[in-house]
């Protein structure tokens, strides 16, 4: 599904306009991007948690050349499913 479909369903399932799905859905990755960004983590009950976090830098291997790289630290957002999705999922 990509995020186009994403909002069909979304103005489907709530009876909404697609421009109002749009919103909401644009409002949502927004507000979670900042709140990633400060530090903090975004956890929906019974659907997960986002959480940004640092990874380290490390030496990696050019698969091409076979020269050893430095790969910079840098965050990353991790997902972690909640026990309700995780169940539906199985």
């Amino acid at each position: 599904m990509n995020k186009g479909e994403l909002v069909d369903q979304i103005a489907s399932d709530a009876k909404i306009s697609k421009n109002q799905a749009q919103t909401a859905l644009d409002s949502f990755i927004n507000n979670t991007s900042k709140t990633l960004k400060k530090g903090d983590k975004v956890t929906l009950i019974g659907f997960g948690t986002f959480e940004a976090k640092e990874r380290a830098g490390r030496r990696g291997v050019n698969p091409a050349t076979g020269e050893t790289i430095n790969i910079p630290a840098k965050k990353v957002v991790k997902f972690k499913p909640g026990k309700k999705l995780a169940d539906q999922v199985k």
